[in-house]
């Protein structure tokens, strides 16, 4: 068995990162023939986004020549655990866990430290154990600072433009990520929202008021209709803060049941995240209005390049060892940079193979 690593000290630009990985990449395929067994524990496959992370996480260590046991935990944290628990057991020697309750594995992950099994937190970082080795994701406050700015430049509002109606919603109360996408979104939308440029009619801006458990899309849309009926009777939506587009598509539901969508009532501003089908051809259709690209391919090459040099005595590079305090500890972190797409744009997402021009028509 491999020893555990100690943490980096100092940080490295993301272009660093990007290349080392890379050189991680071509040096594990080329020694790691003796293999070993990678644990990759995902969190739903009710997520267009997770079944990818999944594929691309074993696919990526197949080709360095890894096993892989795959489990997805359908959003029952107490499954999660038990799948966690069940790979411990089996010998597994390393974990890629991307949380579902990112506080309800401390127990388990006790249980794989006792056994010297290197954990990597896979784009949700997990609270509250010092069990975690490493994380990595895309840097989660600019997925919310280019949702903000692109509702500032549709509106005009850095023009004078306004005042504007826009409703907020947040994702799941047990990600940690939630509170960074949030806190992104604000350091664009708070001055315009403190000036009354920007107005929330339902008053709900505090991000306990406005998150979505478990991302679900229908919850978003139940959340939307009440707040239509409630306060916009004699009032029209301008803009609406998604963090994920899944909750875009329930906010759009409720929006065309109202009649939203109509030369009298047209849509308002509409972001999302994570470039899923549906909605990249909603965007494409002129309704949902952006999402955040996050191309998971080159999250799963970060996560899989880290585990090949945990498992070959290499100490893997971070470029932030130091900002992903997860309550017991600094989680040293790669971050990936995220893109924006909206419909002047999204052919970007077939020049990368990320779909193709067929899959978008």
């Amino acid at each position: 068995m491999f020893s555990r690593r100690t943490v980096l000290t100092g940080a490295a630009s993301l272009g660093l990162t990007l290349s080392a990985c890379s050189k991680g990449s071509e040096g594990g395929s080329g020694d790691s023939s003796e293999g070993g067994t990678v644990g990759v524990a995902m969190p739903t496959r009710s997520s267009e986004r997770w079944l990818t992370d999944g594929k691309s996480v074993v696919d990526d260590l197949k080709v360095r020549g890894y096993k892989t046991k795959l489990v997805y935990g359908d959003d029952d944290p107490k499954a999660q655990v038990s799948q966690i628990g069940k790979l411990i057991q089996q010998g597994v020697d390393a974990l890629i866990i991307a949380a579902i309750d990112n506080k309800s594995l401390n127990a388990v992950l006790q249980q794989a430290a006792d056994a010297d099994i290197p954990v990597i937190s896979y784009d949700r970082l997990i609270l509250g154990t010092k069990n975690v080795d490493y994380y990595v994701s895309f840097d989660n406050e600019m997925v919310g600072m280019i949702q903000a700015h692109y509702i500032i430049d549709k509106l005009g509002l850095e023009d004078g433009k306004g005042p504007f109606n826009i409703e907020l919603f947040a994702g799941s109360p047990d990600d940690n990520n939630t509170k960074y996408f949030f806190d992104g979104s604000m350091t664009h939308l708070k001055p315009f929202l403190d000036s009354r440029q920007l107005v929330v009619q339902s008053g709900e801006t505090k991000l306990k008021q406005i998150t979505t458990p478990r991302w679900d899309g229908p919850t978003a849309q139940k959340r939307m209709s009440d707040i239509l009926t409630k306060w916009y009777r004699s009032e029209q939506v301008d803009a609406v803060l998604s963090p994920y587009d899944g909750i875009s598509r329930g906010v759009l539901s409720a929006l065309k049941s109202a009649g939203y969508g109509s030369g009298i009532k047209p849509l308002p501003v509409i972001t999302g995240q994570d470039a899923e089908l549906a909605s990249v051809k909603s965007i494409i259709a002129g309704e949902q209005s952006q999402t955040v690209y996050k191309d998971v391919r080159r999250l799963a090459e970060a996560a899989t390049s880290m585990v090949d040099d945990i498992l070959h005595d290499r100490v893997p590079w971070v470029d932030d060892s130091m900002g992903y305090n997860n309550g017991v500890k600094a989680v040293p972190a790669v971050l990936l940079q995220p893109t924006g797409v909206d419909k002047t744009n999204y052919d970007t997402l077939v020049t990368d193979g990320y779909f193709t021009a067929d899959e978008l028509k």
